[in-house]
């Protein structure tokens, strides 16, 4: 079985998962799926459109938001700011490291306080303390 990592009530992220794990995402209570994964980003990942149709199939909003290697910009954080608003969210990519630091990215966007928000990445594991620059630039004062 699956398991997602949740960061706050309404985020958890996880490594690829695959159509069938969208059920369990359902079942557990998630509105919408964040792929943060670019397609064809790796030969064994299921295409980004079998897991749209299985979310779609289980009542969930599926939102791709792919992170490549050139890292993020504001369209992508704005973008997962508006994913977040229909929550609860599952957001996914190849080690779930993109999507914790793209939800970092965007509670900050939306007034979090960088301290709490890297908090909370770490209690689940991941280390978003070097988005801190970043996360100071998009709090809002």
């Amino acid at each position: 079985m699956r398991m997602f990592t949740r960061i706050t009530q309404a985020v958890s992220v996880a490594p690829q998962i695959a159509p069938e794990d969208v059920a369990l995402a359902a079942a557990q209570g998630f509105r919408t799926i964040v792929n943060n994964r670019p397609d064809g980003e790796s030969l064994d990942q299921p295409p980004g459109a079998d897991i749209e149709a299985a979310a779609h199939a289980a009542g969930l909003a599926y939102v791709a938001i792919p992170i490549d290697h050139t890292g993020f910009n504001l369209d992508q954080v704005e973008a997962m700011v508006s994913a977040l608003d229909h929550g609860p969210v599952l957001a996914f990519c190849r080690s779930g490291t993109r999507s914790c630091n793209l939800w970092a990215l965007a509670a900050a966007k939306q007034g979090g306080d960088p301290a709490e928000i890297i908090a909370a990445a770490g209690e689940g594991g991941y280390n978003v303390a070097g988005l801190l620059p970043m996360l100071k630039q998009l709090a809002p004062r």
